[in-house]
C-alpha cells in the first residue's frame, strides 16, 4: 500500500512506538483515514525490530505537531 497522507498529532517525550500508536490511531480516525490505511501503519510499527524503528515508521506518516 502506498500512502501518502499524514496525520497531523502531538507525539509526547519519551513515549515508546505501542504508546505513539494509541495516540496516532484516534487522530488516523479524525482525519479520515480507512481501516485498512490504519491497520497497515499498525502492522508496519508493530513488526519493527525496536522501538525507535517502530517511531521512525510512524514519523513518516505524521506531521508531528
Amino acid at each position: 500500500m502506498n500512502i501518502r497522507k499524514k496525520v497531523t498529532w502531538t507525539l509526547p517525550p519519551g513515549v515508546n512506538r505501542y504508546a505513539a500508536l494509541d495516540l496516532w490511531v484516534p487522530a488516523a480516525e479524525d482525519e479520515d483515514w480507512s481501516d485498512d490505511e490504519i491497520q497497515y501503519v499498525i502492522t508496519e510499527v508493530v513488526e519493527a525490530e525496536t522501538d525507535a524503528a517502530g517511531l521512525e515508521i510512524l514519523a513518516w506518516y505524521s506531521k508531528i505537531m
